[in-house]
């Protein structure tokens, strides 16, 4: 059984750090990434990683604040987030994507997905 296990969720100021940790077990993957739901919007791409290559894509609006890593020998992904902002706030999810067809930071590419964690960034 695949399962994506987030934490590292929680509230913090503007301007603060937070680091997310995703541990993945019964499979590896092509990529890990991060995506991130506000309430009443889409599932929006942040970050991910190639597990092999280790070449790392961003969203624009986290760019330079945010920093994916990996740890090969864990199975587990993190997501290291600093000057955090309001808009920021959001659930974020891990996912996993078993090959590597189609843009990174698409969706649709990943077949396995975290529970969610809450990020809730004060003014």
């Amino acid at each position: 059984q695949v399962q994506l296990l987030e934490s590292g969720g929680g509230l913090v100021q503007a301007g603060g750090s937070l680091r997310l940790s995703c541990a993945a077990s019964g499979r590896t993957f092509n990529a890990m990434g991060w995506f991130r739901q506000a309430p009443g919007k889409e599932r929006d791409f942040v970050a991910t990683v190639n597990w092999n290559s280790g070449r790392e894509v961003y969203a624009d609006s986290v760019k330079g604040r945010f920093t994916i890593a990996k740890d090969n020998a864990k199975n587990t992904v993190y997501l290291q987030m600093n000057s955090l902002r309001p808009e920021d706030t959001a659930v974020y999810f891990c996912a996993g994507r078993a090959m590597g067809l189609g843009p990174p930071h698409v969706r649709s590419t990943y077949d396995y997905w975290g529970q969610g964690t809450q990020v809730t960034v004060s003014s």
